[in-house]
């Protein structure tokens, strides 16, 4: 993968989602962060929990849009672009019964307007991980001038 345009990505990274309310509400942390690569996690509580004991859906949802979005961002040009979520599909191979849920997102393919992002979603449990959901978003690059920002 390329150099990040921005410097210290990693700490960008966490600066930015300790911002974020709903990071901190679900509970969600930075566990690696590196340009086109983002590892995000999230300890088992029953707030995160569906009615089986599985962690819910929703929850594999966040993980995978902010996963992918911020390996996508670590790509764009530092004060000058943002970038959104057009698209994600999530496809659940397995329930998320465990201890930790994991989820790692890799740029596939950068591209100007368009970041295309891969997404593996793991739940731990014994000291083993297993494969939960796959997931391939989109992300719109924006430039901050025409969003406000």
């Amino acid at each position: 993968m390329s150099e990040p345009r921005t410097p210290d990505f990693g700490e960008t990274v966490r600066k930015v989602f300790d911002r974020q309310g709903f990071m901190r509400h679900v509970g969600a942390r930075v566990d690696h962060a590196a340009p086109g690569e983002v590892t995000l996690s999230v300890d088992r509580r029953d707030a995160l929990l569906q009615h089986h004991g599985f962690f819910h859906g929703g929850v594999i949802a966040f993980l995978v849009d902010n996963a992918t979005g911020a390996a996508a961002g670590s790509l764009l040009r530092d004060g000058r672009q943002t970038c959104l979520t057009a698209e994600y599909k999530i496809n659940f191979v397995s329930p998320a019964k465990g201890e930790r849920l994991s989820c790692t997102a890799v740029v596939v393919k950068p591209g100007k307007r368009l970041t295309v992002v891969e997404a593996k979603v793991h739940v731990h449990a014994d000291g083993k991980a297993k494969l939960v959901a796959v997931a391939l978003a989109t992300l719109a690059n924006l430039d901050l001038a025409d969003v406000g920002g």
